[in-house]
């Protein structure tokens, strides 16, 4: 009997990993000898990366900027391969009982982030870099994850927050937030990470796993019933799901640019997220092709 490889995988609650499950439903992993054991982390990338550091996860699909953060602070992982191709489009909230109208009445205001470190934390400063303002003015309130945002701003602990915009839109919708601008990432969103231990323990499932991944995105990417998914799973509008999907690219395979990692590295180190700047090979693992 072939030997079953246990990966323990890390990932948001949200629309962009919908070719996880799928895959996961189809048995795609049990049929190549992977049990795949999925854990959501509504705490976001922050969570994740503290749980790869400490040996929970062996993989994690999780925020460019935060990935790229944990390999330059702890060299806790390294990336497997790119996720999502298309950037994330951040959308700035603030509470609906609030006055604050406009994106510019929030320069040096208080901003929720779910902990720091997390990709609303890094965004947080790349939104105030991206405006002008000076980022060290922020005030940074954690609070762990999306509700606990929506009771940050409700009681006025909290002025402004940055979350994926179609994931907020239902509570905007409904008038608890109001979105007063966006902010998409410079570079690809979502990368896979894997950890140290993964890489020299489980080296064998790992070529299996991208191949189902990427031959799920790409499933997913053609399939013309995707938005009508998202949108049941995730309370969204049809239109909504629809637009989201038209405006997102997956990977379907290791490619991973040079000069995307070295903006990301750059900007990382002018904004203080990072003391130094890892070289492309402390970065990727040997299943990246770099180009």
């Amino acid at each position: 009997m072939e030997k079953v490889t246990t990966i323990r995988m890390g990932g948001v609650p949200e629309h962009f990993n919908l070719p996880w499950h799928q895959a996961m439903k189809n048995t795609s992993f049990r049929t190549e000898g992977i049990d795949l054991q999925w854990k959501e982390y509504a705490g976001g990338t922050g969570a994740m990366m503290q749980d790869l550091r400490e040996g929970k996860l062996d993989l994690a699909v999780a925020l460019t900027e935060g990935v790229v953060t944990e390999i330059a602070n702890n060299q806790s992982c390294q990336i497997l391969q790119l996720y999502v191709k298309s950037p994330l489009i951040w959308g700035i909230h603030v509470g609906a009982q609030t006055d604050f109208q406009d994106v510019n009445q929030l320069e040096g205001k208080r901003f929720a982030i779910s902990r720091m470190g997390s990709g609303s934390h890094l965004m947080a400063y790349v939104n105030a870099r991206q405006r002008g303002w000076n980022p060290q003015e922020l005030t940074l309130v954690p609070v762990g994850n999306l509700e606990g945002a929506r009771n940050a701003l409700l009681t006025g602990k909290a002025d402004g927050f940055m979350w994926e915009k179609f994931m907020t839109k239902p509570l905007a919708d409904k008038g608890e937030f109001r979105r007063v601008g966006e902010c998409p990432t410079p570079w690809p969103c979502f990368l896979i990470a894997v950890s140290r231990s993964a890489l020299s323990e489980k080296t064998a499932a790992l070529p299996k796993l991208m191949n189902i991944i990427n031959t799920a995105n790409q499933a997913f990417m053609d399939d013309p019933n995707a938005p009508q998914k998202v949108a049941e799973k995730f309370g969204l509008r049809k239109e909504d799901a629809e637009v989201w999907f038209s405006q997102t690219e997956w990977a379907t395979n290791a490619e991973i640019s040079a000069q995307m990692l070295e903006k990301v590295v750059a900007i990382l180190y002018e904004l203080g997220s990072i003391d130094n700047k890892p070289a492309l090979l402390q970065l990727c693992s040997n299943f990246c092709y770099i180009v």
